[in-house]
């Protein structure tokens, strides 16, 4: 019989803030993006993650992010990740969040991490926690080069039909999963599943979970503490 799944969001859920604005320095350092495209891409970021945006300002904001990556190329991508996972994105891990995924990786549930963030980015974060997989926004490829092009932009329906799909494709329950999420944008992501949780919600999806009876979380540990993200740098630069 099927048996059901965890499904984390990223920025602000498993994550305390935007990847994408985590990743952004590493890419204006290595030249792969310019003062201007970095500044568009921080706005861009910031109306995604803002309190209280609607569906209109996500959807702007996600192709914006993409139309940035034009001319790079997914192995580029990959490589910045990984080498940015230890000084950048590990620190801003939950630990609260690696801990609940390893509750359900015990009990025969397999996590994913879906988020509107592109796949190659949020790909390499699961593989790296050691999780299942991910499903991410797809940006179109030619000639091996982003062209800017949503394929795929995984938010609001979208975002919960690819959770459907996953979960046919590997013989998941939805009715028996659990799903975490930060934000009212995500409540058809939130509704495809038989266990929503709120986790640090905005306004509106607070309000929904009182109504609605659904567990709300507040995540605040960080998975490494800043003392040794210091320490590292030091000795590496030392």
């Amino acid at each position: 019989m099927a048996g059901g799944a965890a499904f984390f969001d990223l920025d602000r859920t498993l994550i305390r803030r935007s990847s994408a604005l985590a990743l952004a320095g590493s890419f204006r350092r290595r030249g792969l993006i310019g003062r201007r495209a970095l500044a568009r891409a921080g706005v861009s970021q910031l109306l995604f993650t803002t309190r209280g945006a609607n569906h209109e300002t996500v959807q702007r904001a996600t192709e914006n992010g993409l139309a940035v990556l034009r001319g790079l190329t997914p192995t580029t991508m990959r490589e910045l990740v990984s080498d940015a996972m230890e000084p950048t994105l590990r620190p801003l891990v939950y630990r609260e969040a690696l801990e609940l995924a390893a509750a359900h990786r015990e009990r025969g549930e397999p996590v994913y991490v879906v988020s509107a963030t592109l796949q190659e980015i949020v790909e390499p974060i699961a593989e790296e926690l050691g999780l299942d997989g991910a499903v991410g926004t797809l940006c179109e490829v030619v000639d091996e080069r982003y062209t800017g092009r949503p394929l795929r932009s995984c938010y609001g329906r979208t975002k919960a039909a690819a959770v459907r799909q996953l979960a046919a494709r590997m013989g998941i329950d939805l009715s028996a999963s659990t799903a975490y999420s930060d934000g009212h944008t995500d409540l058809p992501f939130l509704e495809a599943v038989g266990r929503p949780v709120a986790v640090n919600p905005d306004r509106e999806l607070r309000r929904v979970a009182t109504e609605r009876g659904w567990p709300v979380l507040r995540f605040r540990e960080a998975l490494v503490p800043r003392r040794r993200v210091a320490g590292a740098l030091r000795r590496r630069v030392g």
